[in-house]
């Protein structure tokens, strides 16, 4: 499985932007897809993830209400509809997807395939 992460920029507070996540590669049937962002010299964190079969979404507290997951079947590409962003946010995003149902789909290693990230920048 191939990830390609794209849309990310350079925005004020209060923009939004929409990120994507396309997959290629084999049938595609992941347990959960998520999205993960780093910003410098900190670890990766978890932003949210879809479980792809049941069409669930988790988001970490700090996005709730803000952020959006979705999906496009046919496409097999995620999407991560930010707005209201604040300077907090900056960072690179990452998609990933996770195959194994036996693990947290909140922590970075439960996931077997990641994209290359992209990155957002939000102004104050």
């Amino acid at each position: 499985v191939q990830l390609q992460a794209s849309g990310g920029g350079l925005v004020q507070a209060g923009a939004s932007l929409r990120l994507s996540c396309a997959a290629s590669g084999r049938t595609f049937s992941p347990y959960a897809m998520g999205w993960f962002r780093q910003a410098p010299g900190k670890e990766r964190e978890f932003v949210g993830a879809l479980m792809w079969m049941v069409s669930t979404t988790l988001y970490t507290e700090s996005v709730r209400g803000r952020f959006t997951i979705s999906r496009d079947n046919a496409k097999s590409t995620m999407y991560l509809q930010m707005n209201n962003l604040k300077p907090e946010d900056t960072a690179v995003y990452y998609c990933a997807v996770q195959t194994l149902v036996q693990r947290a789909s909140t922590i970075p290693s439960s996931y077997d395939y990641w994209g290359q990230g992209t990155q957002v920048t939000v102004s104050s």
